[in-house]
């Protein structure tokens, strides 16, 4: 009877424990994370946006470039901010605190009517602002979405 041949021993990789984080996802982890339901995340980007309209109405006197400026980070941190069952509530109110920030810079005189007037020309003058903070809050809204769908499936 021949000999068994000698098994092969195989050493396994040493375990490593987790890669620490970049600076920079480091200093991000440090900002406060609140988780706000639709509704809150509506409220909040329109109280935020009503207030830098004001500032943006007594700095700048009504300037769109720096209320355009600001809607940009507002809606992304609504995006961010927002709980994952409520997440498709991101993109639908951050257009709607647009336009409710608009008030105090659209101006208009003659009333209701001259100042419904004219938030409808600034929105229709800053539609580029508006399209892409709501682009910035689809993406963010979106790309959450798949994490949150990836981690379930896990």
């Amino acid at each position: 009877m021949a000999a068994p041949a000698p098994a092969a021993v195989y050493r396994a990789a040493p375990v490593r424990g987790p890669r620490p984080a970049p600076p920079a996802v480091a200093a991000l982890s440090r900002f406060p994370n609140p988780r706000l339901t639709g509704l809150g995340g509506g409220i909040f980007s329109a109280v935020v946006m009503f207030l830098v309209g004001c500032a943006d109405w007594l700095l700048f006197d009504g300037g769109p470039l720096m209320y355009g400026l600001l809607f940009l980070p507002v809606a992304a941190l609504t995006a961010l901010w927002v709980r994952p069952a409520d997440l498709v509530t991101a993109p639908i109110s951050v257009p709607i605190s647009f336009a409710f920030g608009t008030l105090p810079i659209a101006g208009g005189t003659g009333g209701a009517g001259g100042r419904i007037v004219a938030v409808i020309t600034t929105l229709a003058l800053n539609a580029g602002w508006l399209y892409g903070g709501t682009l910035v809050a689809g993406v963010i809204a979106t790309v959450r979405k798949i994490r949150v769908i990836r981690r379930r499936y896990r």
